[in-house]
């Protein structure tokens, strides 16, 4: 079986889907994949499905949707397999489990190859974290479960996820930037800033970028833009670190060259106190 969540919501076996059409048995079988090998209990698969307002016959119609999903993992498995659709997807007390390898499912594929890009990078061996970073962003295949109708459960699993590709993504500029790759950069980074226009992480690298490939004046422009909107919107300077680098722009700071920069500093603690 092969699971993706990193984007819609796939699931086959030996090429076959198993994703069904109907919105609940969806949402039950993304929360699943979610934790595959760990048992979810039949309360949170019910707070997905119907958040606080639980209708009479829930747990009957939790048990018809499981056994919906279990015909469409058995036709998919097909006749004379020696594990049946019910000791894939599994009862136990309490609950119910994907009974499936880990690597299964795409974000843990996701979430090791983060971790190796983090580990990389503490070893100082920026080419091999970039490519980690470049080969978990790659698994994403759109915003997280973007086909499924989220209850209160999935929503926070969604926000957790975009969450982490936002910061990993920022991970990887910051090694891209430490590599020489300014130029390549910006592009990328004028649309991040754009998506998220009071992210000052992402603005300190879109300055850095800048200034690195020559255009000092339209990185100090994106730190006025950054601070005339913090002030109108929420009445904050930018942070020190923000305001440090700023600083140096304009005034040439050696330190701000490739070659000179910290190795393993985050371009936003690039000037950290």
């Amino acid at each position: 079986m092969k699971i993706q969540v990193l984007g819609p919501l796939s699931a086959a076996v030996n090429g076959m889907s198993i994703v069904p059409t109907a919105g609940k048995p969806r949402q039950i079988l993304a929360l699943l994949a979610l934790y595959p090998g760990r048992v979810v209990p039949v309360p949170t698969l019910m707070e997905e499905i119907w958040g606080t307002e639980l209708p009479q016959s829930a747990l009957t119609t939790l048990q018809t949707y499981i056994l919906q999903l279990r015909r469409r993992l058995g036709t998919a498995m097909g006749p004379g397999v020696p594990a049946a659709a019910k000791d894939v997807l599994a009862t136990r007390h309490g609950g119910y489990l994907l009974q499936i390898p880990s690597d299964a499912v795409d974000v843990r594929e996701y979430e090791r190859l983060v971790a190796d890009g983090q580990q990389a990078g503490d070893q100082e061996e920026d080419e091999r974290a970039a490519a980690c970073y470049r080969a978990a962003l790659d698994l994403w295949q759109g915003s997280a479960l973007v086909d499924v109708r989220v209850g209160p459960i999935l929503e926070i699993e969604v926000l957790r996820l975009e969450e982490s590709r936002l910061v990993t993504r920022e991970r990887r500029i910051d090694v891209d930037l430490r590599l020489g790759r300014h130029v390549e950069v910006i592009a990328e980074l004028t649309d991040l800033i754009a998506r998220h226009p009071q992210h000052e992480g992402l603005h300190a690298q879109a300055m850095l970028a800048l200034y690195r490939s020559g255009r000092q004046a339209a990185a100090l422009g994106i730190y006025q833009r950054l601070r005339g909107r913090l002030i109108e919107e929420l009445g904050v300077e930018p942070a020190p670190q923000l305001q440090r680098l700023h600083h140096a722009i304009l005034t040439v700071d050696p330190k701000l060259d490739v070659l000179r920069a910290a190795r393993r500093s985050s371009t936003f603690d690039l000037y950290a106190a």
